[in-house]
Parts: C-alpha cells; sequence; structure tokens
C-alpha cells in the first residue's frame, strides 16, 4: 500500500513537472474544453495533430483499469469513445487531403500514387489507381513491409486504397467495454418508497406493537410476508427430516456440477470449506490422507472446449480473455478515388466538396456460390512484417473487426502463412509478381493471408502461451536486490530488483531493446511485458484456461508476504513436491544466501507451510516419495519468518530487519502478479 501511494504521488509530481498541455482526464471541464478546441483545429500534420489526444487515450485507459469509483467508468468510456472517433475523423481528412492531390505525385514506373506517412505511432500507406490497369496484381510498400493484392476487378475501379496501422488498438478496448460485464452503483431513485427495517420482518408478537409507529409508511403486505417466512420454516423443517442417504444424492450432484455453473458464493464457502477441512486434517495424521486424496481428485476446472465465443451461425467471435491482440491494429480500407485536380493554362482547377472520403463497398455475395465460383467472388490478399515492438512466441492467429457486433472474429480468413527470417518484397506494381528470397543470415517474419472484403484486423497471440512455468528461484544479491527468475513454457526470463526498480533479461535474444535492461517500476514493467508480448502475469481469467495447482488463497497470499520480508538473505525455488502436497500445503525450497553467485545445491532445505503451522521437512528433493515428517532437528512454528529464524545467522537475521519497505513491496508485488506457487 505504501508502494502504491509512492508511486502515485511521483507520476502526479512528474506530470506537474512536465508543465504538458494535455489535460486532467479525472476533470470533465478540462476534457470539454481540449475536445472542443481540438476538433476544430484546421492542422493537418497527422503527428502534430495525434500526439497529444494519444497520450490521454493512454491516461483515460490507466484510470479505466485503477478507477474505485463505479459512478466514473461511465464517463470515462464515453470520453474514450469520443477522443478515439476523433482521431480517426483526423486521420480520414488527411487521408482524404493527400488522396486528392495523387496527381501530382503520380510514380513514373508506375503511373499511380503510392506514399508512405509514418511516425512513431503511426504508419500510413496510400495508393491510388490512377491508371487502373487490369493487369495489376500487387504491390508492397517500401520500406514498412505491408503490401496487398487486388483482383481484377478492383484493379480496373476508380478507387483509392488505404492501410493504417497503429500502434495502439482502440477496437479491442472497444470490445472489452462492448461485452465484458463493468460492476456500476446502481442509481438512487429518490422516488422510491421506504421500506420497513429487517426486524420489523421477523414473525414476533412484539412486531405488531412497533408496527404501528410505521403506519404512515407505505410498505408491502406484511402478512404475505409472514405467510412466506412460515413456508420457508416449514420447508427447512422437512429437508431436516430428509433420510441421510437422499442428502448425500444431493450433495453427489452438486458435486458433478460444471465449474461455470457453480456460484460465486458456492466457491467462497468452498474456501471457508478448505481452511475448516485443513485445520480438522492437522489434528491427526489418519484425516490428513483422506483429505489430500480428496482435494488432489479436485483439479483446475478445464479450459473452455472453444476457442472463441460464437455469436450467431457461422460468426466465432475472438475471446479477449484468452487471446490477446499485439502489435496494433492495420486498418485495410477502399474509397473511391477523389477528383482530382487538372492544369488549364498555368491554372489548377480542383472541384470543391465538403464530403469526405465514400467508402468503395466490396461486399461479395456468397449466395448459392461453389467451390468453382471463385472468380465470381475473388478475394483480396495482405503481406504484413511483424511490428518490431512485440515478439510472438508462437504462430500468430489473425482476428477481423465485426463493425455490427464489435468484436474481432476469425472467420473469414484463407490461405494463411506464416514465414520467419525472409527478406521484403520487392516493391512490384503492374503484372509482375514479387519474389520472396530467403536471407542466410536473419531476415524479418511475415505472415500473409486473404480476406472476402476490407476489414481492419490484428495479429493476437494466446495470452497464457508461456504457462504453466516449469520452474522459477528468487535468489538476493545483497541487500534490497535480488533476482527472480522463471522459466516459461517458451521462454525464460529474469527480473533484477533493486529497490523498487526492476529490469528484464533474457539469454534467448528476441529483440525489443525498449524493454530489455532497462530500470522501471515493477507495474511499468508488468505493462510494458504484456503490450510486447511477454506474459508471465495472472489474472482472474487464468485459471479457466491454465492448468494449475490449487492453493489456498489467503495462505498463498500470506506466503508471499513473508518470502517478501527475507528477500535480501534468503533464496526462494519451486519444489517438485508442491503440486502433489494437496491444497492445503505449499513447499518451498530455501537456503540462506549472499552474493552474486548461485547458492550450492546442497544448502536447499525443504519447508512445509500450512495454515496453523510451518515446518522444515526430513525430505530432499531427489526423495522417492512425499512425506510431510517435519525434520528430526527442527521445531514447529506459527509464522514463516520465524521457522527461518531457527536456521539463520545473526548476520542474515540483522540484514532482513534493515530491509528497506519498497523493496518488500516490489517483491511482493511480482510474486502476487505471477503467482509462482500456484501456475508452476
Amino acid at each position: 500500500m505504501k508502494h502504491k501511494n509512492y508511486v502515485a504521488q511521483m507520476s502526479k509530481w512528474e506530470k506537474y513537472m512536465q508543465c504538458s498541455d494535455i489535460p486532467d482526464p479525472a476533470v470533465q471541464q478540462e476534457i470539454n474544453t481540449f475536445i472542443s478546441l481540438w476538433r476544430d483545429d484546421p492542422e493537418r500534420n497527422i503527428e502534430t495533430q495525434l500526439s497529444c489526444p494519444r497520450q490521454l487515450i493512454e491516461e483515460l485507459g490507466t484510470l479505466l483499469r485503477e478507477v474505485t469509483d463505479a459512478e466514473c467508468i461511465p464517463k470515462y468510456q464515453e470520453v474514450l469513445l469520443h477522443l478515439q472517433d476523433i482521431v480517426y475523423g483526423k486521420i480520414l481528412n488527411s487521408s482524404m487531403e493527400i488522396l486528392k492531390g495523387a496527381s501530382n505525385s503520380i510514380d513514373t514506373e508506375t503511373g499511380n500514387m503510392q506514399t508512405v506517412i509514418k511516425d512513431d505511432n503511426t504508419t500510413l500507406c496510400l495508393w491510388a489507381n490512377l491508371m487502373r490497369n487490369p493487369r495489376f496484381k500487387r504491390l508492397t510498400f517500401a520500406g514498412v513491409g505491408i503490401g496487398f493484392e487486388l483482383n481484377k476487378q478492383l484493379a480496373g475501379s476508380n478507387i483509392a486504397l488505404r492501410i493504417l496501422h497503429t500502434t495502439y488498438d482502440h477496437l479491442s478496448t472497444l470490445s472489452r467495454m462492448t461485452h465484458m460485464n463493468i460492476t456500476t452503483a446502481p442509481p438512487r431513485s429518490d422516488e422510491s418508497p421506504p421500506t420497513l427495517p429487517q426486524f420489523l420482518l421477523i414473525p414476533h408478537p412484539m412486531v405488531s406493537r412497533l408496527r404501528s409507529f410505521f403506519d404512515d409508511i407505505p410498505v408491502a403486505d406484511t402478512e404475505e410476508e409472514d405467510e412466506a417466512q412460515e413456508t420457508q420454516e416449514e420447508t427447512q423443517e422437512e429437508q431436516d427430516d430428509e433420510p441421510a442417504e437422499e442428502q448425500e444424492q444431493e450433495l453427489t450432484v452438486e458435486e458433478e456440477l460444471p465449474p461455470d455453473q457453480v456460484s460465486e458464493g458456492a466457491k467462497h464457502s468452498e474456501s471457508q470449506l478448505s481452511r475448516t477441512s485443513m485445520q480438522q486434517a492437522e489434528d491427526g495424521d489418519g484425516q490428513i490422507v483422506t483429505q489430500v486424496e480428496v482435494l488432489e481428485a479436485e483439479t483446475t476446472p478445464p479450459p473452455p472446449d472453444d476457442d472463441a465465443m460464437v455469436h450467431g451461425e457461422g460468426v466465432e467471435a475472438v475471446d479477449l480473455r484468452k487471446y490477446t491482440p499485439l502489435g496494433g491494429v492495420f486498418y485495410y480500407e477502399l474509397f473511391h478515388l477523389p477528383a482530382q485536380s487538372h492544369q488549364v493554362k498555368g491554372w489548377e482547377i480542383r472541384q470543391m466538396s465538403d464530403a469526405g472520403l465514400k467508402v468503395f463497398q466490396y461486399i461479395p455475395e456468397k449466395s448459392n456460390q461453389t467451390e468453382e465460383d471463385d472468380a465470381a467472388c475473388p478475394l483480396v490478399g495482405l503481406s504484413v512484417k511483424l511490428p518490431d515492438a512485440v515478439v510472438f512466441l508462437e504462430t500468430p492467429v489473425v482476428g477481423r473487426w465485426d463493425a455490427d457486433g464489435k468484436f474481432w472474429r476469425t472467420d473469414g480468413i484463407s490461405d494463411f502463412s506464416y514465414r520467419e527470417d525472409v527478406r521484403e518484397e520487392e516493391e512490384g506494381d503492374g503484372g509482375g509478381e514479387a519474389e520472396e528470397v530467403e536471407e542466410a543470415e536473419g531476415g524479418v517474419a511475415k505472415v500473409s493471408f486473404k480476406m472476402e472484403s476490407f476489414y481492419p484486423f490484428v495479429l493476437m497471440q494466446h495470452t497464457y502461451a508461456n504457462f504453466p512455468f516449469r520452474s522459477w528461484e528468487l535468489r538476493p544479491l545483497g541487500k534490497d536486490s535480488a533476482l527472480f527468475s522463471i522459466n516459461g513454457a517458451l521462454i525464460d526470463l529474469s527480473i533484477t530488483i533493486q529497490g523498487n526498480q526492476c529490469m528484464l533479461q533474457s539469454e534467448r535474444d528476441v529483440g525489443l531493446a525498449h524493454l530489455f535492461n532497462k530500470w522501471m517500476s515493477a507495474p511499468d514493467l508488468q505493462q510494458a511485458m504484456l503490450k510486447a508480448g511477454i506474459n508471465i502475469f495472472v489474472n482472474e481469467h487464468t485459471d479457466k484456461f491454465v492448468t494449475s495447482c490449487r492453493k489456498d488463497p489467503i495462505m498463498e497470499d500470506i506466503t508471499y508476504e513473508q518470502l517478501a520480508l527475507f528477500a535480501s538473505v534468503c533464496g526462494f525455488s519451486w519444489s517438485k513436491w508442491n503440486a502433489q502436497s494437496g491444497p492445503e500445503h505449499i513447499i518451498i525450497k530455501v537456503c540462506e544466501h549472499q552474493g552474486p553467485d548461485p547458492p550450492p545445491e546442497d544448502l536447499w532445505n525443504l519447508y512445509l507451510v500450512a495454515t496453523q503451522r510451518f515446518q522444515k521437512l526430513e525430505i530432499t528433493e531427489t526423495s522417492e516419495a512425499f512425506c510431510a515428517d517435519h525434520h528430526p532437528d527442527s521445531e514447529f512454528h506459527s509464522t514463516f519468518i520465524h521457522m527461518l529464524q531457527d536456521n539463520m545467522s545473526p548476520e542474515g537475521i540483522s540484514l532482513t530487519r534493515e530491509t528497506h519497505f519498497l523493496f518488500v513491496d516490489t517483491v511482493q508485488s511480482l510474486f502476487c502478479a505471477t503467482r509462482p506457487l500456484m501456475f508452476c
């Protein structure tokens, strides 16, 4: 909590020192003034126009993630959508101005116009079909690795094509806001009639006397409520008189219900029951085996069978809980070519119109179409170089935007290919076909595919591709310094912690110079890693898609807190016995160590964490079977830190008392964000 307040105050101070013109997104008056002035600004330069609004949109997104007042959510969402619409409109107006003068920028070799405008967040590729050559097939924009392919019908039309790549993703935000439930406070109505206090609804002789004080209050018929209460009590008595066999059958039916039908109240009751059973299990050895056998049978609910949510027959909507769009959005759009200017006796004549770019409708009809009728429904092709700011740990998935349903969908994508280490296609126009040649030393990764029409699209990756972890370790490097290593399913990572700063490192070269070997705070590192496609962090949906070993959440959080307190002195690591010890136990490898070198294997000891006691185990990592017997030379303790102090040196104990609270909070936040005790 101290760390969060500290970071929030520092963020406000840095913004104050920047003397920026960006308004405070939490102040409605400042936002309204900014939108009014910016919307009427005639400036056409894209980079100048969009730098400030993009930063404002990012701050609004942060506010939506961290907002605690439910009444502010609709307000922030409305402002966010309004800003996104204006951003898109500004880019559209700039594109129109460029296309109006396409005849003045004709390429001498092709006779058409192609141009690329690029800044840090936006890449705008424009092509004007001035020659209308039906032999035209494809074109690759030089320097950006984006290409397209048209059919004869479109090649002979008066069209202009635009491919806009933005590093930010407003459409996924819109999809989440539309389809994911956001809890808001219900509006209070002053016209709703007051009701009786709850204690007056209880059947009791004194109630009739107390009701006389509330005669002037309009209430529901209390006699009906009394009858309902009596009926409920009679039903409860009948249930209590049921035979034990029938109750066991009912319990069996409830246990067989699928996980998605279990209510939140049932999950809470299960957690309470789990803690109660732990306390009962530790009272006798005979009951421990029974509880472990029962709880080990309760595995994590399997992930959904379908990779996408079905929104209708034949329509597959991407589940944004399972897939994460990376690298921004590619807007693939087709317009009618605006009227061009003409030179007459030294004068430039241009048709003036207040109308904007008109979308060229290309929606092939599928009715009564067979596989042999491809010529009647030709597809449009695309090739895209994977963005440099992200890394795909596995083959990307292409999702196209459904404007009506406001979601990404994977149907309608064909002829998909993914190639690594290839050279960018040579620029081709007219009827020539571009060749792709593999480089001997390195290259870029590209995807190519075809769609039925022109849609915005994204490249997606499985959110939990790097789960579950194969191993993890936290090793102290000195005072207020440690190395947190996670060996994931696809990539191994390490995070160096120094105070409240973190630095990401990896032995595998994946590029991303802006992310690796850079010091930043833990929250900033987490956001940067997620944006780059390297995810080792969990959320409320992770257990639905990742197999894990169940652990009691309260006991797990307490363990992370106590591990962080000794992170400057003790090393902690995973144990294979943790997955076999059941939900009521946590097994950790621990050793006292100081210095940058890894600790020897003979220094590691196994410790058992439970709800009521902590103990050092007699078994080792190489033992043949798991056994919860404590080490003969150790004692039981009520907390983990007291257990560790029995085997620590006086210097180590003294060093733990000098550890800075920001370092402790940073280590604890990384533990809670990754939850290695559950997902390893």
